[in-house]
This record gives structure tokens, C-alpha cells and sequence, in this order.
């Protein structure tokens, strides 16, 4: 009996393995994708006001601290890997620019809100972000560590750190 039984299992063991393969763990849509907004939630006012209608983000208005200014030392084209900073073809995710407005990643900007704080070398505070149709806030910290430019975000909690492209 366990003799007719071991084709059949390893034709089922052969199965599991073909359809759970597969060239790369992640699909390449998937990344980058950590700490985005579900796009079932709508985006809560800051000044207390019922959520926005976000389905068209010229709808949105997103209130921007009046005096808001990211400091020089933090401004520039920022990469997480060398390639950020040399691709020539529109796909360095992990590529940061920061200006004296606000931020510019891969698929999305975004601005620093009234509670944003900043010092010679650091940046934090509320930050609205439009991207892909989507309009969303998330706390943004950033601040330079030596050579390196640290950003760290909530919701969900995470820290990256950027090497200043040359």
C-alpha cells in the first residue's frame, strides 16, 4: 500500500513546488509599496474637518506650513543605492529629492504640513503626499548622520538611509 501511495505523493509534492515557484519572491509591482495608504481610506483633514473626497486629487487641498523650507544641508538628489543616483532610464525607486519645498520619490511628492520643524541638519514633521491618484499624510523624520541623510516615517514605522548622489 505505502508502495502505491509514493507516485501520488510525488506527484503532489511536484506540483507544490512548480506552482509556489518563481524567479523573484516579490513581483516587481510590489516594491516600495511598504507604509502606503490603503486606497479604501479616505484622507482625514488636518484642521478636523470630515475626510475629503480623494477619488480626484484636484480635489485635495493639502495645507502647507507657510514658512516651510527643508534646510540646504538636506537638499539634493539622495539615492539608497548607487544605481538611484545614475539611472538614466525612470526606474530609481529609491531615489529622494529634496528641495526647499518638499520631497519627490519615485512615484510620489510630497510637502510639509503646519507642524513641520526643521534645524540645520534636520527635517520632521507631517508631510502631505499625492502619488498615483492617492493623497495621504505620514510623519516624516529626516536627518543627516554623518554622510548619510536618515528618513524615518510612521504608519508603519520604518527607517531608510540615503547616500548624497554626487
Amino acid at each position: 500500500m505505502l508502495r502505491a501511495a509514493r507516485p501520488i505523493l510525488a506527484c503532489v509534492l511536484m506540483t507544490t513546488v512548480v506552482a509556489c515557484s518563481g524567479r523573484e519572491p516579490v513581483a516587481d509591482e510590489a516594491n516600495n509599496t511598504a507604509g502606503l495608504p490603503s486606497v479604501d481610506e479616505p484622507v482625514a483633514s488636518l484642521d478636523g474637518a470630515p475626510p475629503q473626497n480623494t477619488s480626484d486629487p484636484a480635489n485635495v487641498s493639502v495645507p502647507q506650513a507657510p514658512e516651510a523650507k527643508m534646510p540646504a544641508a538636506l537638499q539634493g538628489r539622495w539615492g539608497m543605492t548607487p544605481g538611484d543616483c545614475t539611472s538614466t532610464l525612470g526606474d530609481a525607486k529609491g531615489l529622494l529629492i529634496i528641495s526647499a519645498s518638499g520631497l519627490r520619490f519615485y512615484e510620489s511628492r510630497a510637502v510639509p504640513t503646519s507642524d513641520f520643524q526643521s534645524g540645520a541638519d534636520y527635517a520632521s514633521g507631517t508631510f502631505a503626499f499625492t502619488g498615483e491618484g492617492q493623497s495621504w499624510s505620514k510623519f516624516e523624520a529626516l536627518k543627516l548622520e554623518g554622510r548619510d541623510l536618515v528618513r524615518t516615517e510612521t504608519k508603519p514605522a520604518a527607517s531608510f538611509t540615503y547616500a548624497k548622489c554626487s
